[in-house]
């Protein structure tokens, strides 16, 4: 079976291939470029290089979320845009459980965290059981320092990857009453082969969607809507009153 994965949910764009147990290509980078200048033509490159027919790609697995809004909007379209063009299944894999992906057959607990801004994160809660993912907390948005709460209550030791590591290694550090560690470059952002990988094993379970199902989990509402969100409950505010000075 061959998926083709992409992830542009945060810092990083990727593009992966998977053959079964084989990683055929993957071009990732994270350098100073927004991902619709980078997705599609790094796409056409492993295109090129594998000399990759798209038709025999079984299905399309894709970072749905949480993460960057714009980022996420870029990979879901282009997921969407491929998947009825080619007539193939979607595989919505959560961002959070492909980035503990990244870290398989790791012992102890795993954590990834992705800055969502405002001293929150986009995280979960993962370990592996017989060699497969389990799912302790599924991914949520919230405090850091209610999941560092939570891990201290679980008393385990912790590896930390993702975005948001750099943000909260300090208070990590300063709070955190397990051991801990941090996982190493190569393993510590998002990769499109471990989407892949996961979204096969999705894939093997029926998790599967139509393009046209396929919408993006955001976990929380933008700035823009919570601002609008704001105005409008202040204007309402604003209306009362006049009502109840016109009486």
């Amino acid at each position: 079976m061959k998926i083709l994965a992409l992830d542009s949910s945060g810092i990083v764009a990727s593009v992966a291939v998977v053959e079964d147990d084989t990683l055929l290509a993957e071009y990732t980078v994270n350098y100073k470029k927004t991902h619709s200048q980078t997705l599609l033509p790094m796409l056409d490159e492993i295109v090129k290089m594998t000399e990759l027919d798209m038709d025999t790609v079984d299905a399309i697995a894709v970072a749905a979320g949480p993460g960057s809004f714009t980022g996420l909007r870029i990979g879901s379209a282009t997921a969407k845009g491929l998947g009825l063009a080619l007539k193939k299944p979607l595989i919505p894999v959560p961002t959070v459980d492909a980035l503990a992906y990244n870290l398989y057959d790791a012992g102890g607990l795993i954590c990834p965290i992705m800055d969502a801004r405002r001293n929150q994160v986009y995280t979960g809660i993962y370990r592996f059981e017989n060699h497969r993912l389990s799912v302790l907390k599924s991914q949520w948005a919230g405090a850091v320092t209610e999941l560092l709460e939570m891990l201290n209550e679980m008393g385990e030791p912790v590896t930390f990857l993702g975005d948001g590591v750099p943000v909260f290694r300090q208070v990590i550090s300063e709070t955190l009453q397990v051991p801990f560690s941090f996982a190493p470059a190569h393993v510590n952002k998002q990769r499109a082969a471990a989407v892949a990988a996961l979204g096969l094993e999705y894939y093997k379970e029926g998790k599967t969607e139509t393009a046209m199902e396929h919408c993006p989990d955001y976990l929380r509402v933008s700035q823009a809507e919570r601002e609008r969100a704001q105005r409008e409950k202040a204007a309402e505010a604003a209306g009362n009153r006049d009502g109840e000075a016109a009486l």
